[in-house]
């Protein structure tokens, strides 16, 4: 087996937050990226000890015009070439305009070459969860107004609702959402990350020690802007992790990327020349090469959460036996978040060459 990576060579400026300790935003993007055969920029837009799930950490917040620093600095130099821009993480609306400000410029900058597809852009509008914003309420208009410059955008679904107006309660509502998303904004691509509602039989997903499942629903849509949707149900472990939004956007990068450069040599044509990498009306939701790069990412999700959670438990325990009653909740709940960090470090193979168990289906 070849050693070099599947991924043809591509240069992604990823922005996102970052932490001195753990694994979340461009913690996160940074190591998947470059393990997996990509050149990374990083811009930084928080710099904190720590997440914020541990409930308490030091640091700073970037500013709209550090942001557009930073980017002017990388442009006097020439180094701004991008293939991908991967972004996560912003804090607040000024911020999210100032970004938003790059992948246009990067946007105009692929179309004034005519090579529309040299420049894809994968946008996380990271807004909130489980109906809860964790940003200003500013934020929330000002991902509207930008989410149609976007290639591939990545809400859970608290946020595709926020986006579409649209509450989902059920498959009909879950539709007209994607729909909304693709034919009032125009977005290419769409994967609602996190699909908690009882919509679908997903049984063949549950295990003994994961019974519960959740879903992911993705959609290319069609010239004329319908969408062409599949679901992937794949079980959840009895645990909290953080992150794990940032490691499936980052993986998406990698096998979107990858899922088109091999649809091109199975297929021939030149999707990857096309803006978007829009795939003609008569390919199939299940032959998308969105579904294909879904399909391994939550692969490489589940084995590393696997993983994760094995040894969190070994930790969590471990500590118990030692301290004994001595511990107090405070201390319980931090010693707790630290052993739920992604282990990413010595868990390549399930980034590199996952094993591929859930598949998509058609809704």
């Amino acid at each position: 087996m070849s050693n070099e990576p599947q991924v043809p060579e591509t240069n992604v400026l990823a922005v996102a937050s970052h932490v001195v300790s753990g694994n979340v935003g461009n913690k996160i993007a940074v190591f998947v990226l470059q393990s997996m055969g990509c050149e990374v920029s990083a811009l930084n837009t928080v710099q904190f000890s720590n997440h914020t799930g541990y409930k308490q950490w030091k640091g700073t917040r970037v500013s709209a015009q550090e942001i557009t620093d930073l980017w002017d600095g990388l442009k006097q130099s020439y180094l701004n070439n991008f293939d991908m821009m991967l972004s996560g993480y912003i804090p607040g609306a000024e911020a999210v305009t100032a970004v938003g400000n790059i992948g246009k410029e990067l946007r105009h900058k692929s179309e004034e070459a005519q090579k529309p597809g040299s420049f894809f852009w994968i946008l996380d509008p990271v807004m909130g969860d489980n109906g809860k914003l964790y940003v200003a309420e500013a934020v929330v208009p000002a991902y509207k107004s930008l989410v149609h410059h976007a290639d591939l955008i990545l809400p859970n679904q608290f946020e595709a609702e926020l986006l579409s107006g649209v509450k989902i309660t059920d498959s009909s509502s879950l539709e007209h959402a994607m729909r909304v998303l693709h034919e009032d904004y125009g977005v290419p691509h769409v994967i609602i990350t996190s699909v908690s509602i009882p919509l679908f039989n997903s049984s063949s997903a549950a295990t003994p020690e994961t019974p519960r499942t959740m879903s992911v629903v993705g959609s290319t849509r069609t010239s004329d802007r319908q969408p062409r949707l599949f679901k992937i149900s794949f079980p959840v472990f009895d645990c909290h992790f953080n992150g794990t939004g940032d490691m499936f956007a980052a993986l998406m990068v990698v096998r979107m990327r990858e899922a088109v450069s091999k649809y091109e040599k199975q297929n021939g044509g030149s999707l990857g020349e096309k803006r978007s990498w829009l795939s003609s009306d008569d390919v199939d939701a299940l032959d998308l090469p969105l579904a294909r790069a879904a399909e391994k990412v939550l692969a490489s999700m589940h084995g590393v959460l696997a993983y994760t959670s094995e040894s969190m438990t070994a930790e969590v325990k471990a500590v118990k036996e030692r301290k004994g009653d001595k511990l107090d909740e405070e201390t319980l709940h931090l010693i707790k978040t630290r052993a739920a960090e992604l282990k990413l470090a010595r868990n390549l193979g399930s980034l590199r060459d996952p094993t591929i168990e859930y598949r998509a289906e058609k809704m």
